[in-house]
């Protein structure tokens, strides 16, 4: 059964930084593309970054330059450092793996009990 455990996440003021990080295990985690998406509230979901098995990454427009993804494959995590955080970055923050990916990734790893909660304050 495929679990991610998530840390990281906390309170910190705009202009600060955090680093978030995520324990996979129960899949084959280095042939997986894993990613982080985040859910502001009354906001949709979003998804923030992505990392392939190879490296390759992407991120959305509202975090490009600011936040950087990256995977450790011998210890099976990937982390989410953000840089120059804004208020509204503030948002539960879900690490997830392809499986997951889609327009109800936020709705399904809320159900499963992931997510670290991000609050940046002005």
């Amino acid at each position: 059964e495929a679990q991610l455990v998530e840390s990281g996440g906390g309170s910190v003021q705009a202009g600060g930084s955090l680093r978030l990080s995520c324990t996979a295990s129960g899949f084959t985690f280095h042939e997986s593309v894993m990613g982080w998406y985040r859910q502001a509230p009354g906001k949709e979901c979003e998804q923030v970054s992505t990392i392939t098995g190879d490296g390759s990454t992407t991120y959305s427009d509202s975090v490009k330059g600011r936040f950087t993804i990256s995977r450790d494959k011998g210890k099976n995590t990937v982390a989410l450092q953000m840089d120059s955080l804004k208020p509204e970055d503030t948002a539960v923050y879900y690490c997830a793996h392809d499986g997951h990916f889609g327009e109800e990734a936020c709705d399904v790893l809320k159900a499963w009990g992931q997510g670290t909660l991000v609050t940046v304050s002005s």
